[in-house]
């Protein structure tokens, strides 16, 4: 569902990614873990089309994200191709990112009527029932400034998968949280993943989390992953020595 093809990213100097490979497969959840500078939201922004690619390709269901074909060359993407394939990947921030004039309605609503085309009672129906999900059917006209960070964060939730994503990205989604709210967001997660096809790519640095909802952990450093595995494998017998040091001192802070 996402495959990364010798991507490098640079900012100037600096190289973020290099020369990264990986995939991820169809209704698979991948956790990326690291230390802070290896990559990781990096990654999440490029599949995003936040950022482009230096070099590389991305693709989303054997069709290049980053690049499209003029002729018989593959180009970078314009902005009009861009657009058409975005709706195919959702993102939850850690910060929520609600529009704080818009009721909860409103900001789930919005995406579907104005990039998917959808009536308005399709949305509302679609609202409803992810507000549902969640467990924030009363909140339904609140102003994201009236909910506590817990809501905040269920209703990005819920606005994500309102546009029916193939692919969903996580971004460090517990970060903004006070520590009693953490368990309630998390569990949401780990219910959503386990009864959808939907493809989850995280960043966290929840490792417990990591280790009980992934089916694969990719460790990165520099920029590039040096490890990967299933979560019992990468948690109780790394075999990189970074690895091991990585989680020692994730783990013994925790």
């Amino acid at each position: 569902m996402v495959r990364f093809a010798d991507v490098t990213k640079r900012y100037g100097d600096t190289v973020c990614l290099a020369e990264l490979n990986f995939a991820v497969s169809p209704g698979e959840f991948v956790t990326l873990i690291g230390p802070s500078g290896s990559g990781k939201t990096t990654i999440l922004r490029l599949v995003m089309t936040l950022e482009r690619v230096t070099s590389g390709i991305i693709e989303i269901a054997g069709e290049s994200l980053s690049h499209m074909r003029r002729g018989d060359k593959l180009v970078p993407a314009d902005e009009a191709y861009l657009r058409k394939r975005r709706h195919r990947v959702g993102m939850v921030f850690q910060h929520f990112n609600l529009f704080p004039h818009m009721t909860v309605m409103r900001n789930i609503t919005e995406g579907p009527i104005r990039s998917l085309g959808k009536s308005r009672d399709e949305a509302e129906e679609k609202a409803l029932s992810l507000l549902d999900m969640v467990g924030l059917r009363e909140k339904v006209d609140a102003r994201p400034g009236q909910l506590s960070g817990g809501q905040q964060q269920r209703v990005a939730i819920a606005r994500a998968l309102a546009m029916d994503p193939e692919v969903l990205l996580l971004d460090e989604v517990t970060s903004a949280l006070d520590p009693e709210l953490v368990t309630g967001v998390l569990s949401l997660l780990s219910d959503i993943a386990s009864s959808t096809n939907i493809t989850f790519l995280c960043v966290t640095h929840e490792m417990r989390f990591a280790r009980t909802v992934s089916d694969r952990v990719l460790m990165l450093d520099g920029g590039r992953v040096i490890e990967e595995g299933a979560p019992e494998q990468i948690f109780t017998d790394p075999s990189h020595d970074r690895t091991r040091s990585f989680l020692h001192a994730v783990l013994e802070r925790d």
